[in-house]
């Protein structure tokens, strides 16, 4: 049985209930139902109207009551069905008017939800408004995961509050694939500024050598390694976001907007200036030592952890567990698998000599601000490096010249090895045939992780669309067997029929 959660609020005036709006705008998903109760003039069609608006990002979308239509539906970023059910003449009435459907693929926001309480599903956010002296009160039930969300919601409004941002719009932005989301937040009179949402999740079940995957994959768990690494980027000139405030124990920190530029342009194709740009800045980081403990506050230290054996062993075995069924229609052989890993115990043997410095670890595409008002390093805006390691500097570069999700054509790519590799050499002291060798073992082990990544998403995680990367990154897979080091890798790929792209 699962327990009703109570939430009561005062809305002081008409801004605060708007206010309310815009916050539930961002707890509702997809399969919610939220029933809109109170008299005349409370409040419920203000209320609706806010929460459609925060979901447009639109303060002046057209919000016309359906008071005679019973419905009207919005096209939005999650599909929103508007209902007033005061003239239903009969509960039933409710399927005729596509309610089900409706709540199926979007939010469905429900206006005297008493005229067919019987029709409407029993897991709903239930929101009762009722006039208190000069203002509002607001009673919110619901149970559950929207129990959660909705507290959530209103802790991040008393995180902004505590922040001094008593007034500030908040929007959706994103949510990345990983457990963060993130929201544009508009303080009067100030810059825009980025909330991110990081919630704090379970571990998660054993997976490998007995440890959780974010264990083996030094997965950052919470915020002290993004404030760490931001921190030391910045120390150093790079164009790392500054941290406002952050709550540790809830996850929730206030960032600085580094801008909405990337490097890719409006069809999705590499802009090959901003990619040189890129590189130069990596070369430029590469150069630069890094710490590997850096202090974030008096009591937490953050130790940045290596790219070892462990997760780099986990990471290839993706090919085994997922490519090599789904390309061919059988698993592979104990005899296939032990040979492949024992092939990698020695490509990661070789990677001893490489050199070893800060590694963003997904220094692509989406983690790439283009910044044209800057000069330098500082045009180049650096994100979501919370999973940064220590490990072969030429991972961050193979991340970058083969982009997982843009095609990096031919001449692209030499274009960009070429700024890379002038910049190191002009440092002094670059080992650029040892370099290259770990450029290709790592290239090799990315893309690797990769074929056997979008098979997953595909099969378990109900993700198909990740599947048409799989031909641009087995085209890249075999640019890097082509070194002289990886014959043995090549050789394994050309038996199990790994290497050739599939459509």
């Amino acid at each position: 049985m699962t327990t009703t959660d109570t939430i009561s609020l005062f809305l002081k005036d008409e801004a605060a209930t708007i206010r309310l709006g815009e916050d539930l705008a961002l707890a509702l998903k997809a399969g919610d139902c939220l029933a809109l109760s109170g008299d005349l003039g409370a409040g419920k069609s203000s209320l609706a109207r806010a929460i459609l608006r925060a979901i447009a990002d639109d303060e002046g979308l057209e919000v016309p009551s359906p008071t005679f239509t019973l419905v009207q539906s919005y096209d939005l970023r999650i599909p929103v069905s508007h209902f007033d059910l005061y003239r239903l003449g009969d509960a039933s009435e409710l399927t005729e008017l596509g309610f089900d459907e409706a709540l199926q693929n979007g939010i469905c926001l429900v206006e005297w939800p008493e005229m067919a309480a019987s029709e409407l599903p029993a897991q709903r956010i239930a929101l009762t408004l009722a006039h208190e002296g000069s203002g509002r009160r607001a009673t919110i039930e619901a149970a559950g995961q929207q129990a959660r969300r909705i507290r959530r919601v209103f802790a991040i409004r008393e995180f902004l509050d505590a922040a001094g941002y008593h007034e500030a719009k908040r929007r959706f932005l994103t949510g990345d694939a990983s457990l963060r989301a993130y929201e544009a937040i508009y303080p009067d009179a100030a810059p825009r500024k980025i909330l991110m949402d990081w919630r704090p999740h379970p571990e998660g079940l054993p997976v490998y050598d007995g440890k959780p995957y974010p264990k083996v994959a030094h997965l950052a768990q919470d915020a002290y390694p993004f404030v760490a690494i931001a921190d030391a980027l910045r120390e150093r000139g790079f164009a790392a976001p500054e941290i406002y405030k952050v709550d540790y124990d809830q996850g929730i920190l206030l960032i600085e907007d580094l801008g909405t530029q990337g490097v890719l342009d409006d069809a999705g194709r590499p802009i090959a200036e901003r990619y040189r740009q890129s590189v130069a800045c990596l070369a430029h980081l590469h150069s630069m030592p890094f710490p590997q403990d850096i202090p974030v506050s008096d009591t937490h230290t953050h130790h940045i952890p290596d790219f070892d054996r462990t997760a780099m062993k986990m990471e290839v075995q993706l090919v085994l567990d997922w490519h090599i069924a789904w390309k061919r229609g059988s698993a592979p052989s104990d005899a296939e698998r032990k040979e492949y890993l024992a092939i990698w115990d020695a490509l990661i043997d070789e990677l001893a000599a490489a050199e070893k410095n800060l590694l963003l670890r997904d220094f692509h595409s989406p983690n790439i601000i283009w910044r044209p008002q800057e000069a330098g390093v500082g045009r180049v805006g650096l994100i979501d490096f919370q999973d940064a390691m220590i490990g072969p500097t030429a991972y961050d570069l193979a991340s970058i010249v083969q982009d997982a999700r843009v095609t990096i054509e031919p001449e692209l790519f030499r274009q960009l090895m070429d700024v890379y590799l002038a910049r190191r050499r002009a440092q002094g002291g670059f080992d650029e045939a040892g370099f290259m060798k770990a450029w290709a073992i790592m290239s090799a082990q990315r893309n690797c992780k990769l074929a056997g990544l979008w098979v997953r998403l595909l099969q378990r995680d109900g993700k198909p669309d990740y599947l048409r990367h799989m031909p641009r990154t087995l085209a890249y897979l075999n640019v890097a067997l082509e070194h002289e080091a990886l014959a043995p890798l090549r050789d394994w790929c050309a038996r199990a029929g790994i290497g050739q792209s599939e459509s």
